[in-house]
């Protein structure tokens, strides 16, 4: 895939089983990329996974060290829950095993998105750290999320990660008090739409909260109708996640091109 080329959401689509692979290595670095474009990575800290194509064991990642900014197709590491690096050179950090190994594993998610995003985070250190259906973007996501609210130290061990697996269930947000969030998706343009999107919103909360005044706020029968799929819709959601997605790369092939090598 030439990175310089402009991309349509046919890129997220067309795909042959034997590009299949080629195009999680293209996109999961990608994601790596447009993290530090939206102000949501910490440099070479935080994880962002995806089980490889046509298999239910083994996950992509980028290599600990690297900054975000210049992660490639290529770099990008394979490994197992064992922590044995099986495909690529580098290292793989304990909390990236510990955290998502097990939650692609128990929850069947394909790709888990972890950072410690600075309006994400700003939230979950709160006593009360609950999205607020105070937007229609926020109605999207507030019935979506699950709650750790009791933070256990650095991830060492397997079983934090199916701690938090548990927590999680079937959401598509994990809240982590005092600690940061975690998206997880069928894609990594559905994943990182969703973690954008979440950063947007928790910045909306707590400067509407900062104005020390009432917040409206929907109602439950609202945002039940806000989230409801409609099938009528012209763009179904999955094709706004690949749009989306899309776009976002054609930004990077403007701005920081490089990831598809």
């Amino acid at each position: 895939m030439n990175a310089t080329a402009p991309r349509t959401a046919s890129h997220l689509h067309a795909v042959t089983p034997d590009d299949a692979v080629r195009q999680a290595r293209v996109h999961l670095a990608a994601a790596n990329r447009l993290a530090v474009h939206d102000g949501l990575e910490e440099g070479i800290d935080n994880h962002f996974t995806m089980v490889v194509p046509g298999t239910t064991d083994r996950f992509l990642v980028l290599p600990f060290g690297l900054h975000w900014s210049e992660a490639r197709a290529s770099d990008l590491i394979v490994f197992n829950e064992q922590g044995e690096i099986l495909e690529g050179r580098g290292s793989l950090e304990l909390s990236a095993l510990s955290i998502h190994a097990p939650l692609h594993r128990i929850t069947g998610a394909k790709v888990v998105l972890h950072t410690h995003q600075t309006w994400a985070l700003a939230l979950n250190m709160l006593e009360d750290n609950r999205l607020l259906p105070g937007s229609q973007t926020a109605a999207f996501l507030a019935k979506n999320i699950a709650y750790d609210d009791g933070y256990t130290g650095l991830a060492a061990e397997l079983s934090e990660g199916e701690r938090l697996a548990g927590i999680i269930g079937d959401k598509h947000v994990l809240f982590m008090k005092n600690h940061g969030v975690v998206t997880v998706g069928d894609t990594v343009a559905q994943a990182y739409r969703r973690l954008y999107r979440l950063e947007r919103v928790c910045k909306a909360q707590l400067l509407a909260m900062a104005t020390g005044k009432p917040l409206a706020l929907l109602s439950d029968e609202m945002v039940a109708k806000v989230d409801k799929p409609n099938p009528n819709d012209s763009h179904p959601r999955a094709e706004r996640e690949a749009l989306y997605f899309a776009a976002m790369m054609r930004v990077l092939d403007r701005t920081n091109p490089g990831y598809a090598d």
